[in-house]
């Protein structure tokens, strides 16, 4: 088994405010392990696109990156509704956001497509009225 470092993050999911901030951290850090700027664009991208959702869609939840010799692995957990139709959120500009999120210039249904995009694996763990996890993967080139 190799060895990793893990970040872990607790996201706040009362306010906009907070939102991102995991992944500012993230990219800090990776940062500071000479993680290639290009790699760090994809995971910060992925995880800031996670961690809105779960501030829109689950009223917050935690999210775990592990950094392993050639891959980053970002995990996202949330105790929140869970997605009723996974193939319908996946597509792009569908999104079940109330007004009141959409007004502040969020919810615009782009998530889990530039979650997708960004990263080389991605998998959606959901039970509707039980909550998501969704495990994606940037490998390190």
């Amino acid at each position: 088994m190799s060895e990793c470092l893990t970040f872990h993050y607790d996201v706040d999911g009362e306010d906009f405010t907070s939102a991102g901030q995991a992944s500012v951290q993230v990219k800090k850090n990776l940062r500071r392990l000479g993680i290639p700027p290009e790699i760090i664009r994809q995971v910060s991208i992925a995880m800031y696109e996670g961690e809105i959702n779960m501030v829109i869609h689950a009223g917050g939840g935690n999210a775990d990156v592990i950094v392993y010799e050639d891959r980053i692995e970002i995990i996202l957990a949330d105790k929140g509704p869970g997605i009723k139709d996974v193939a319908l959120a996946m597509q792009e500009g569908y999104s079940t956001a109330p007004d009141s999120v959409r007004s502040l210039g969020f919810g615009a249904g782009m998530g889990l497509p530039n979650m997708k995009r960004y990263t080389d694996e991605m998998t959606i763990d959901t039970v509707v009225g039980e909550g998501t996890t969704i495990k994606m993967v940037v490998k390190l080139r």
